[in-house]
């Protein structure tokens, strides 16, 4: 963690409920806010639609069971409470039994900026609302399959660029232009910002191949982002077989990383 801050995971009672205090509700507050603010020309009007869809509150940290209930109504994900950093397996089969994982701390006024590990803030305000998209959920679902699949830890790592390109940093075609999905981006007032105006990162069209042979940076702003034509193209490739795709990646080789750009890696 930055400054030598750390976070201890919260533990849900017996009803699924964490018990925040006012504090942790007055940052989600703050959080919530200024994306709102800076969201409208950035964030796909999928992701603004489902954000609507879902309702979220502006003013305290919801609650799993909550979230569960919304999105039991559309595409049946149910929200999961679980500590900070899990392993991949279980990462994976939470994700192909329809069921996402979220951490229960959230970060503090001094990191509002960075945080090194997701918060509950990412989790929720970044990821829930797409979960709600049937086309997304079931990408969700096909990648945890994926990564169950997988033999060894190269191919998860591999598979995990997927995730990165797609679920966390994704940029998507609209009418209006290209606007942002990932919840890396979306949970982020730098990147927001950054992923759609700035004249520094490389945009490409995403082929799912080529996702699979790039190396990605987790320090710094994105270099690269990919472009869905739109959310079809992800439904696409949850039909596909990924993990041939993946070790037909690796047998491929990887692509030159792109040079870095350092600065502020919002969550």
């Amino acid at each position: 963690m930055g400054k030598g801050l750390t976070y201890a995971s919260k533990t849900p009672d017996a009803r699924g409920q964490v018990a925040y205090d006012a504090e942790e509700h007055a940052t989600w507050a703050i959080l919530y806010q200024r994306q709102l603010e800076i969201l409208p020309g950035r964030a796909c009007p999928e992701y603004l639609d489902a954000l609507a869809r879902v309702g979220l509150p502006s003013d305290h940290i919801p609650q799993c069971p909550d979230l569960t209930a919304c999105l039991r109504q559309s595409t049946g994900v149910e929200i999961v409470p679980v500590p900070a950093l899990i392993s991949n397996e279980r990462f994976f089969e939470l994700l192909a039994s329809g069921r996402f994982p979220c951490a229960t701390f959230i970060r503090s006024r001094e990191e509002l900026e960075y945080l090194e590990e997701p918060d509950v803030f990412h989790e929720v305000f970044g990821h829930v609302p797409l979960l709600s998209d049937a086309r997304f959920a079931d990408f969700a679902r096909a990648y945890g399959q994926a990564g169950l699949a997988c033999r060894n830890q190269q191919e998860q790592d591999v598979l995990a660029r997927l995730y990165w390109y797609t679920i966390e940093f994704g940029l998507v075609q609209t009418p209006q232009g290209i606007r942002t999905y990932g919840a890396g981006v979306i949970s982020s007032i730098g990147e927001t910002v950054y992923a759609i105006e700035s004249t520094t990162p490389i945009r490409r069209p995403f082929d799912a191949l080529d996702v699979l042979r790039t190396p990605y940076r987790i320090d710094a702003f994105q270099t690269l982002y990919y472009i869905l034509t739109g959310f079809d193209e992800l439904f696409s490739v949850a039909k596909s077989d990924i993990t041939g795709l993946v070790r037909r990646a690796i047998r491929e080789g990887d692509y030159r990383e792109t040079a870095s750009v350092r600065g502020t890696a919002d969550i």
